[in-house]
């Protein structure tokens, strides 16, 4: 095949502009349009929007006309990355490896730990996806208290689930896992876009669905998973060939214990997992602390953000809800950049614990909503737990850190999430009032000042990363930009140390994922599911 790539069309478009676009390139019309490899939106000129494919064509004469365009450095000869299972487990008497949790790490695991014979068991404290998102809807709606195992961070799914479902990634792979990720949820029922878009988005709304289609294709295949099942503790029993393990799991439906013997163990749990984290620590097992980053949400019209991004063309009217993303250096030398930015979605209350005040973003494939919303965070590390006196706690310092600011944030919002203008932030004051911007927030909130909410070198970072960016985006600084806190679970506050066989020292625990400190999104955290299924193959094989 020829890969053609930097083919610019405009936003109005048919398959015919893009055809006649290559007929130019390769001065031929006898090809075929095999695959689109990425479609992108360049908004640089913004009277002259235009989209740019890279495209894989399959032509008679190829050589030929690859010696002919031998100077472009936009053509060249590809090959389809396809992802090829590396084992085969035909011996039924290895034990089954268990997997302890339902994120995008743990279920890619168990996929391909299937997928290769090996009948994984699945551990999820939270439940399957369609009971889980009656629990949250119930505690955004103020009909039911949180429950502390199910929540937007625990259940079938991780934290991903109620997120925007973005898939894009910055991992390097030349192995064909990114493609595989992608394909395999394409195969589940997610939108084939994902599939050539340069930002690939699911949406909450379509990912529940490939959820289920996902749960029924690993038993399918022979895992077994089980949901409200809480891991809380595990044993090791040497003088075997390998190291064994007794993993005790509780039933959180009859309160009962139920232990489990394997000879791998692989801990995907998610950033909030702070009881596991805690029992890994007592047991042991090695860890260190990892920076991650804090900070609030902030909102804008949809239509604002749009219009910054593609300007007000006709073009432009038939173009997805934009999207951005900012950095910046802050004058007492902090990282501050936006996280998780949600076109045209809402914030949401993203606590998994009473007390705590957290939020995150989320968006609906459709991307909708009224508002857009990003995090705005400011990075923090171990010297920083250190400094405010939770050195104490050793590995698990930023885990105090967070439940410091998270309370506080509980704290100014009465229970409910705090919400302030730009304008009464910058002053250190609390909102008495919004402006034209009205929050969409999915959860109770309240009128307060985020400023009693974070450490005071990250509110001042924020309000200068904020200023800033309103010379790159118009209006993104105005003063009636809605800000809701606080954001504090963008990554682990930890990380399980693992070494290239991807194992912890403790030979048979195979750190992933996540919340293990080994990835940042759900792509990233799917390709290091099978990473670590790979790994625990050849491990179980003796290979």
């Amino acid at each position: 095949m020829i890969r053609l790539n930097q083919i610019k069309v405009p936003i109005i478009h048919n398959e015919e502009t893009i055809r006649t676009k290559i007929e130019k390139i390769i001065k031929t019309k006898d090809f075929t349009i095999k695959n689109i490899v990425k479609k992108s939106i360049d908004a640089r000129d913004k009277n002259e929007l235009m989209y740019i494919y890279s495209l894989d064509i399959k032509a008679n004469n190829e050589n030929i006309i690859l010696k002919r365009l031998g100077n472009n450095n936009n053509i060249m000869s590809t090959k389809e990355l396809i992802y090829e299972l590396p084992y085969e487990c035909t011996d039924p008497n290895i034990t089954s490896p268990i997997i302890i949790g339902a994120g995008p790490a743990g279920y890619f695991c168990g996929l391909y730990l299937a997928k290769m014979g090996f009948r994984p068991i699945i551990f999820e404290r939270g439940m399957k996806v369609e009971e889980r998102s009656e629990a949250v809807e119930g505690f955004w709606n103020g009909t039911q208290s949180i429950n502390p195992n199910c929540n937007v961070s625990f259940g079938e799914g991780g934290a991903g689930t109620f997120s925007d479902g973005k898939l894009n990634t910055g991992i390097k792979d030349k192995y064909g896992r990114i493609n595989a990720v992608i394909n395999d949820f394409i195969s589940f029922g997610a939108p084939e876009d994902i599939g050539y878009l340069n930002k690939p988005h699911i949406g909450t709304d379509e990912l529940k669905k490939v959820l289920v289609n996902m749960r029924n294709e690993i038993i399918k295949l022979g895992g077994q998973i089980h949901f409200n099942s809480c891991f809380i503790d595990y044993k090791i029993k040497k003088n075997t060939p390998k190291n064994s393990y007794v993993v005790t799991i509780k039933d959180l439906i009859t309160g009962n214990n139920k232990e489990y013997t394997t000879n791998s163990l692989i801990i995907a749990i998610g950033h909030s997992a702070r009881d596991t984290f805690k029992m890994l620590f007592d047991n042991k097992l090695p860890m260190e602390p990892k920076a991650f980053a804090i900070g609030v949400r902030v909102e804008h019209p949809r239509t604002m953000i749009d219009q910054g991004q593609y300007g007000n063309s006709e073009a432009a009217k038939q173009l997805p809800a934009a999207d951005y993303k900012m950095t910046f250096r802050s004058s007492e030398g902090r990282s501050v950049y936006s996280f998780c930015m949600c076109p045209g979605g809402f914030v949401v209350n993203a606590s998994s614990d009473n007390n705590q005040a957290v939020v995150n973003g989320m968006s609906n494939h459709g991307r909708d909503e009224v508002n857009s919303n990003s995090a705005i965070v400011v990075n923090v590390t171990p010297e920083d737990f250190e400094a405010e006196g939770f050195g104490c706690y050793g590995v698990l310092a930023g885990v105090e850190f967070q439940k410091k600011y998270e309370a506080l944030a509980y704290n100014e919002g009465k229970g409910c999430i705090p919400v302030q203008t730009f304008k009464d932030y910058k002053a250190n004051i609390a909102s008495m009032a919004l402006g034209e911007i009205k929050p969409n927030i999915r959860g109770k909130y309240t009128l307060g000042n985020l400023n009693n909410c974070l450490p005071v070198y990250v509110n001042n970072a924020i309000i200068e990363g904020i200023s800033y960016y309103d010379t790159r985006l118009s209006g993104f600084a105005r003063e009636d930009s809605v800000l809701s806190g606080i954001e504090s679970r963008t990554s682990s506050p930890v990380r399980i140390v693992r070494d290239d066989t991807f194992m912890s020292a403790v030979r048979g625990i195979f750190p992933c994922g996540e919340g293990a400190g080994y990835a940042g999104g759900i792509t990233s955290a799917a390709v290091d599911g099978i990473k670590v299924a790979e790994a625990c193959a050849a491990y179980l094989l003796d290979e």
